[in-house]
């Protein structure tokens, strides 16, 4: 009998570690606090994929009163998904978005551009991801949204239409 109740016990055990597992797993993985929430943008000068001579300032951000940013690469396949979320939330929402390009070679971000539209009214090339990692960036892509130079809003992956719809609404 004290073994039959051991069994019980270690199964019911083991179904809740189970249960427990996949809530963690199914939990909602592309919003997750970020200690940059309620801060101020990192100071950084990039310069602008198009242009050598003009340079992405975190101080162009800190002076709108609403921007979106968004950390993307070429090479990035979750970025080719959300690609058109940015070119709606440019062409129907009118919504100004910056791009930082992580670790990308120029080339071929001027070709996914070329390809895919140019939802950026300005690109900061992070060749070596110093300003991502400054920002909390996991990876790409990652999407922040400012108010006066303050994180506001974080999206981490790719966006989608609930992602858009939180932007839309902040």
């Amino acid at each position: 009998m004290n073994n039959k109740y051991k069994i019980i016990i270690l199964g019911v055990t083991i179904i809740i570690i189970f249960i427990l597992f996949l809530r963690v797993v199914n939990s909602n993985k592309t919003y997750q606090p970020n200690q940059m929430i309620g801060k101020k943008i990192p100071d950084f000068i990039l310069e602008d994929l198009f242009n050598k001579n003009t340079k992405l300032d975190s101080k162009i951000l800190s002076g709108k009163d609403f921007a979106v940013l968004n950390i993307w690469a070429s090479w990035c396949i979750p970025c080719r998904i959300e690609h058109p979320f940015l070119m709606d939330l440019k062409d129907k929402n009118q919504i100004n978005i910056i791009g930082l390009n992580y670790k990308d070679e120029s080339g071929n971000a001027k070709n996914f551009l070329k390809n895919y539209g140019n939802p950026y009214s300005l690109i900061g090339v992070d060749k070596k991801g110093e300003v991502a990692i400054q920002l909390g960036a996991y990876g790409v892509p990652e999407t922040y949204v400012l108010k006066k130079g303050k994180i506001i809003f974080k999206q981490i992956g790719p966006l989608n239409e609930d992602a858009v719809n939180k932007i839309l609404e902040l």
